[in-house]
């Protein structure tokens, strides 16, 4: 990464070592096609990711050439104090092909014991209580509730475009997102308390061929295991949301996609599983599912809170990400790590073991950091903190993970304003600090260069142990808040 390169012109690295860590590079998946409304080649997929579980490789299914609703609309329409009722197998309650419609004070209700759920209902929205492919729609002050595997509560597929506003939406049953785009779908949601109970059910979830939500305010609730509260596989942003996941992780981002969270409260509390070689409460990766278009996820939060009831914080692994943090207020009573940028030996099949570390760049603006920073050789790690950042924790390279090893690096920036707070012996590749770095006591800590050199002599019991030491920095790779822009949600 640029981030890499800049460290090395900063430091005058020998030309050798340039070399290995452009060797270094991450993972190649293999490409897919869905930055464009998927048209697929019939067949399942055996093993459809849940949202928070995330599967491994397989088929594909095809998209359907027509749907099955009790009202279908392609002309202007307007709908007021109805109740839209559908009992029929993956079938819509309303289907929206054209035109735009408006929902006011009406209830859509979707009931089924036969419907099937599965990829034609995450991808194409096949059984969801509302959907729209080519026209708009504005619902307000309504109510939806699914009891059908597949009833998502809105969803936005291709050309369609939902408007969501001060409406309640209830789904009980597996695949079975609140509010949900997919295949390039938008989708606008204003004040809705969404709940959702069954597996692969993201409160606001996404899905193949991407597509672009906005949520400004409400609540968000996932009880489902495997159920995130946000399910990434879109471009996202959200302001003054609540949004928890009782049985999952909080959020999940996969691939070439991101998510913006300004002053919202996050909550996840995920299970330990077997089949996870760790526990995290937001991660940014690369299944090999065909889910998301391979390249850089980004996580960016302001303000707001992130609550972890179980595990690490933040994950990622198989992938390119850049994560920016901004003044979260961060609580987590067991967490494992603040930050694991490491290969991974999960079960499902997170591309090749031993060679599917991640390539990511953190900034941390005015943020307080608890917990370890863990990474290893098969991953490339360029850590800022900044602007009155602190780092409590220890750097450590953990190659559990890493196979035969690689050329990877961990680089950590410290602005003048900011400080790191060593709890442990720490390994690193290239540290550059303007700031201080002490332990708990506030006793200076000893920076030591592989090749024995001392470049900081300290009285602390712990040691940093690195590459190449600088007392200047170079911030030019660091993160930006975007910052939320009121002016992209049009209702």
């Amino acid at each position: 990464m640029k981030k890499t390169i800049a460290w090395i012109l900063a430091l005058a690295m020998l030309s050798t070592s340039a070399m290995a860590l452009a060797e270094n590079t991450p993972p190649q998946m293999p490409q897919g096609e869905n930055g464009q409304p998927p048209e697929m080649p019939n067949g399942q997929k055996p093993g459809n990711p849940p949202d928070g579980g995330m599967g491994g490789p397989g088929g594909q299914s095809g998209k359907p050439d027509s749907y099955d609703a009790v009202t279908t609309v392609s002309t202007d329409t307007e709908i007021s104090g109805e109740t839209i009722e559908s009992t029929g197998k993956d079938e819509n309650a309303l289907l929206v092909a054209d035109g735009t419609t408006t929902v006011t004070n009406s209830t859509i209700v979707r009931d089924s014991d036969e419907s099937t759920g599965g990829d034609q209902s995450s991808f194409y929205g096949v059984g969801a209580a509302v959907l729209t492919t080519g026209g708009t729609i504005s619902i307000s002050d309504s109510t939806m509730t699914t009891d059908a595997k597949g009833g998502a509560g809105v969803f936005a597929y291709g050309n369609g475009v939902a408007m969501v506003s001060n409406t309640t939406i209830s789904t009980t049953q597996d695949t079975s997102g609140g509010i949900h785009v997919a295949g390039g779908g938008t989708l606008y949601a204003r004040d809705l308390t969404v709940t959702t109970k069954g597996e692969s059910s993201a409160a606001i979830r996404s899905d193949r061929g991407s597509g672009t939500m906005v949520v400004d305010g409400g609540t968000y609730v996932a009880q489902g295991v495997g159920s995130p509260a946000v399910y990434v596989t879109a471009d996202i942003t959200i302001h003054e949301a609540s949004l928890a996941a009782t049985g999952s992780e909080a959020l999940c981002l996969e691939g070439l996609n991101s998510v913006r969270l300004y002053d919202c409260d996050l909550t996840g509390n995920m299970a330990d599983l077997d089949q996870n070689d760790n526990t995290w409460t937001v991660i940014l990766y690369q299944s090999m599912s065909g889910d998301s278009e391979v390249g850089e996820g980004r996580f960016e939060m302001e303000g707001g809170s992130l609550v972890s009831g179980n595990g690490g914080i933040f994950y990622t692994t198989n992938t390119e990400s850049e994560f920016v943090l901004s003044n979260v207020e961060i609580s987590a009573d067991n967490s494992e790590y603040f930050l694991r940028c490491t290969g991974n030996a999960n079960q499902r099949g997170w591309g090749q073991s031993g060679a599917n570390g991640a390539d990511c760049a953190f900034t941390a603006i005015n943020q307080k950091m608890d917990g370890d920073v863990i990474w290893d050789s098969i991953s490339n790690l360029d850590l800022y903190v900044t602007q009155g950042s602190v780092l409590t924790g220890a750097v450590v390279d953990d190659e559990s993970c890493a196979g035969n090893g690689g050329s990877g690096t961990a680089n950590v920036t410290i602005d003048a304003d900011s400080k790191w707070v060593v709890t442990g012996d720490s390994t690193l590749t290239n540290l550059a600090c303007e700031g201080e770095i002490v332990d708990a006591a506030g006793n200076a800590v000893s920076v030591v260069g592989t090749d024995g050199a001392v470049y900081v002599q300290g009285d602390s019991e712990y040691t940093v142990t690195v590459g190449n030491y600088a007392e200047t920095c170079d911030l030019t790779g660091a993160g930006e808040i975007t910052g939320w822009d009121a002016s992209v949600m049009p209702m």
